[in-house]
């Protein structure tokens, strides 16, 4: 499986070190099956002025991992959120793939993490957005199943 990056600079050897915390899937290296997704997130960094670079791996399936996997958004997938956005995750993943906590599921989830709409209100919400992909490699190990292929600038 190739799987993409988006950032403002070649990402040839992906590293723990320089992942933020408290983001959708916790600490780790994020990657999408989806080239126009990584396009989307170096966005960011070409409204600040710098490049938009899109990093492509190859993906070689560890079964011995342990991995997580939202097939869609659910109450799970919202409760495994909240915990990562706010610190409390104390989960073991290697790796952990699913829907991607866009602006509009964002404003749902701090919604219903202000205590503004209840969970049951907050996966209404979310059934009617289109997850995109995303995975979240949280270990050396799950690490060491990418191959750097080539990158190239958008």
């Amino acid at each position: 499986m190739i799987l993409y990056h988006g950032s403002f600079i070649e990402i040839s050897s992906p590293d723990l070190r320089h992942s933020r915390v408290n983001v959708d899937f916790g600490r780790g290296f994020y990657a999408t099956p989806i080239f126009e997704q990584a396009e989307k997130w170096s966005s960011k960094f070409k409204r600040r002025g710098q490049e938009g670079i899109v990093s492509m791996y190859e993906y070689f399936e560890d079964t011995t991992l342990k991995i997580l996997r939202f097939d869609s958004y659910s109450e799970a997938w919202l409760s495994f959120i909240l915990n990562c956005r706010s610190g409390n995750d104390t989960s073991v993943y290697d790796l952990v793939v699913g829907g991607v906590a866009n602006d509009k599921v964002f404003n749902t989830v701090e919604l219903y993490f202000d205590g503004l709409i209840d969970k049951s209100e907050a996966l209404k919400r979310l059934r009617f957005e289109q997850p995109n992909l995303q995975m979240c490699f949280r270990t050396e190990r799950a690490l060491s199943c990418l191959r750097f292929l080539r990158s190239e600038k958008v």
